[in-house]
């Protein structure tokens, strides 16, 4: 049972989407298919998309809808009667994109009347699509205070020297002070003795 309802399923689930997709449009709106009506302004802000409809309502009788090419179009040529849509209610769907034009075809109704629609239809792929994200501008100053905050900062310490830590400082040597030496003040000292009692035993040679 399932078999035989899996083609029924599968017809819906590829048919729906596309019927509800589609737009159906009246032209010419509450005023209908009829004379001194503007239908470049009418169509002018509608976008018609391959699948949408067309529906000309009219009383039957008081006019016809006709497809023609561009030029029967200009010229306001109306095609033989067979190929005209009569019934007041025509439904015509769009199924391929480009130009297409419509009048019609009774008396002069397309010619002094302006009673004529062009349209353009586009494309499935041609319909509009989201505008790319566009990143805003950064605010003056702030690139670079990002910038500046991941610059390596100055080094402050003095270059190591060989032997020696990065962070030591190799300070000036002074000269230091030679010690005395204990020979030098050796002397001194006897000779200041001696010197002491030489002049005692000449004071004691005078007494």
């Amino acid at each position: 049972m399932a078999s035989k309802q899996f083609p029924f399923l599968a017809f819906f689930a590829i048919v729906l989407p596309s019927v509800a997709m589609a737009t159906e449009f009246t032209v010419g709106d509450d005023s209908g298919w009829t004379i001194n009506f503007d239908y470049n302004a009418w169509a002018k802000d509608k976008v018609f998309g391959v699948g949408d409809n067309l529906v000309f309502k009219y009383p039957a009788g008081q006019h016809t809808v006709f497809k023609v090419n561009g030029t029967a179009f200009a010229n306001c040529t109306v095609p033989p009667p067979n190929e005209g849509l009569t019934s007041g209610n025509d439904v015509i769907t769009l199924s391929t994109p480009g130009r297409k034009w419509y009048i019609c075809g009774v008396s002069d109704h397309c010619a002094s009347h302006g009673q004529k629609l062009v349209i353009t239809v586009l494309d499935e792929s041609a319909s509009p699509s989201p505008a790319p994200y566009t990143p805003k501008p950064s605010t003056p100053g702030f690139a670079n205070e990002v910038e500046e905050s991941h610059a390596p900062a100055p080094s402050s310490s003095i270059p190591s020297t060989p032997g020696g830590s990065a962070n030591e400082v190799a300070a000036p040597s002074t000269p230091a002070a030679p010690a005395p030496s204990s020979a030098y003040n050796g002397i001194s000292v006897s000779g200041y003795q001696l010197l002491v009692a030489a002049m005692v035993a000449v004071a004691y040679l005078f007494v």
